[in-house]
């Protein structure tokens, strides 16, 4: 395909090798999670997406601190390949794998059933699972990249709450992107009563959605000990625009060589779940450099969370039963338990060890189909 006469001219050269060059500066800087030492011996995490790119190196990092670390992965041969790599470069026996198809409710339903039965505890719960697809309705009569993207991280967060809550201090941590700022939170786009323009525009839209969730979830969880932040992992060279138009395909593919790796695009993503400058901050959006953002004004929009949450839960089948008591509104805010402990580092030697059994039980109900 032939390049419009306006990107020929010698000036989109030379933007195209600035931008690269700014991009190759700004991968340099960033926190160094070297000098953290955030130990996560007896504490579980789980990993969604965990068999390739930012996910795995999220998951590496996380079994290298010591933690019990469940890789949600869709592929059982790629997540087994993945866990096989993690357990030789960490000595870490407790690192497991659970399959997981965000896309699929039913899928997540089945996950969170057999965490609840066989976890005691969870403690950083990483939603990277993402793609970018073509437009396609799920059996479940859902648009796929939507339910990959943001329906399966909400429900699945939802099912596991009271687990998290148990064992605060937690942190949920959702992969966002920089390009939610050109998403659409348009709730018609779930279901696909309204059709994106598009792959990349299915992608930022539910990108956006998943700012939104993160925003909206950490208000509902004020004075749990739960904390819930966004993060974008900047510019990344993987695989997943391969759907995208061609104009920006084309676009990264000359900038490729100045991209993060799926490492450095991980940085942000292990900040905020295991760093004690990111203890007790909530509600908030990370840049890849680690550095507090405002996101666009749209994933700010306090009545647009509240709608899209309402949406959310009438399409996944979740109803204000599946909540725990407490689980407040914004007229009604969860009042905050006498014995709460502070959203304190995870370094902090609290064990909540037996303190589940009731909330699980509970739970279980929620998840069956």
């Amino acid at each position: 395909m032939e390049l419009p006469s306006a990107c020929r001219h010698p000036g989109w050269f030379l933007l195209t090798l600035l931008l690269g060059l700014l991009l190759w500066v700004r991968r340099r800087r960033g926190w160094d999670p070297r000098q953290c030492p955030t130990d996560l011996s007896g504490r579980t995490v789980i990993v969604t997406g965990a068999n390739s790119g930012i996910g795995k190196c999220v998951a590496l990092e996380l079994a290298r601190r010591n933690a019990r670390t469940i890789l949600a992965c869709r592929s059982r041969e790629r997540g087994r390949a993945a866990l096989e790599e993690i357990r030789a470069a960490t000595g870490n026996a407790a690192v497991v794998l659970r399959e997981l198809d965000t896309g699929s409710m039913a899928s997540v339903r089945s996950f969170a059933r057999d965490v609840l039965r066989e976890e005691r505890r969870l403690d950083v719960l990483v939603h990277n699972a993402g793609v970018s697809l073509p437009f396609t309705i799920t059996p479940e009569g859902l648009e796929q990249t939507f339910a990959i993207n943001y329906l399966g991280p909400f429900l699945l967060t939802n099912l596991l709450l009271e687990l998290l809550k148990a064992s605060a201090p937690a942190r949920i941590v959702t992969v966002a992107s920089f390009r939610h700022r050109s998403g659409t939170a348009d709730s018609r786009f779930l279901s696909g009563q309204r059709r994106p323009r598009g792959a990349d525009t299915a992608y930022s839209s539910s990108k956006l959605m998943g700012v939104l969730f993160s925003t909206e979830l950490a208000r509902r969880l004020r004075g749990t000990g739960v904390t819930s932040n966004a993060v974008s992992p900047g510019m990344v060279s993987t695989n997943i625009m391969r759907h995208f138009s061609w104009a920006v395909r084309a676009l990264f593919a000359l900038i490729r060589p100045f991209l993060k790796s799926a490492a450095q695009g991980a940085l942000s993503t292990i900040y905020c779940a295991v760093s004690e400058e990111a203890a007790g901050i909530t509600g908030k959006y990370f840049n890849s450099d680690c550095v507090l953002e405002l996101p666009s004004a749209a994933a700010r929009d306090v009545s647009l969370a509240q709608e899209l949450w309402d949406e959310s839960e009438r399409l996944t089948g979740l109803s204000p039963s599946h909540h725990s008591p407490g689980f407040g509104t914004a007229a009604h805010p969860a009042p905050s338990p006498k014995n709460e402990q502070p959203q304190g580092s995870l370094c902090q030697n609290s064990h909540h060890d037996g303190a589940t059994v009731g909330g699980t039980t509970a739970l279980l109900k929620a998840v069956l189909p």
